[in-house]
């Protein structure tokens, strides 16, 4: 797919480290003209993803930012300003608060949920809302919303992050809907993937038994890397998915199809 971002602008939320970067540098590798690089508190790697990015030849803009503080997504889409447009954008910033025992119904607080909301669902929301001018320039913008598998499973880190994962997929319903035709709203769905912030969650010994474990198990018998899941976010922020809005894509090496209610889907 070479050349498929050539003359883009490509704003990425959470991208110093994982997906993030993985999306940023392979939009760079395709031929962006621009990637504007998104950390809250990263900054080191930040620029290691930015240095990437400009090797490959683009032009590159690093910005801090909480995308859970409506200021933060201001400035955030601002740093693109300077281009005139933004032709892709990934809402790709994420937290979690880990409770994995879904039962125990005190280790997670309301703080905890509006915590995990304001970043993963009312973020995405803000960045769209402060980008939208920048958006509609392009003519033809994509907008990629990293959710996960928990948001239609019910399984995951914790309750909060699962619902605010499936909150993220009925909003980008919403949102393809009301911002088409000029922009389009997609989101992708990943399972495991093999990035530090899993092990920053569970540990690397948890992370090392979680991948072996799912490497077992998925149908297709791996466990997902960064870029195995860039690849198809990178499609669906392309022009080589421009009929498709509204859609939700799994990308999970399968795992989806071991939940009956998910086989007929």
């Amino acid at each position: 797919m070479a050349g498929d971002f050539d003359g883009k602008v490509v704003l990425v939320t959470g991208s110093s480290t994982g997906l993030g970067a993985a999306i940023a540098v392979g939009a760079a590798k395709r031929g962006a003209k621009a990637v504007v690089v998104n950390y809250a508190n990263s900054a080191k790697e930040a620029e290691e993803t930015a240095d990437l990015c400009r090797s490959a030849g683009a032009d590159v803009v690093v910005v801090q930012g909480d995308v859970g503080e409506d200021g933060d997504c201001k400035k955030i889409a601002e740093a693109a300003a300077k281009f005139g447009k933004i032709d892709a954008l990934a809402n790709n910033a994420g937290i979690t608060k880990m409770a994995p025992n879904h039962g125990d119904l005190d280790a997670l607080s309301k703080d905890d949920f509006f915590r995990v909301y304001a970043v993963n669902t009312v973020g995405p929301f803000q960045m769209i809302r402060a980008a939208r001018a920048l958006l509609e320039a392009s003519g033809a913008a994509s907008v990629l919303m990293t959710s996960s598998i928990a948001a239609v499973t019910g399984v995951g880190s914790s309750v909060a992050y699962a619902a605010s994962k499936g909150a993220l997929n009925t909003m980008t319903l919403s949102l393809a809907r009301v911002l088409a035709p000029k922009i389009r709203v997609n989101a992708i769905c990943p399972g495991f993937i093999d990035t530090p912030w899993f092990t920053k969650g569970v540990g690397e010994k948890a992370a090392a038994a979680l991948r072996d474990n799912v490497a077992k198990q998925a149908p297709l018998k791996a466990a997902s890397t960064a870029e195995d899941v860039a690849d198809p976010a990178l499609f669906l922020l392309s022009g080589h998915s421009r009929h498709i809005t509204g859609e939700t894509l799994m990308i999970d090496a399968g795992m989806h199809l071991g939940y009956s209610p998910l086989v007929a889907r």
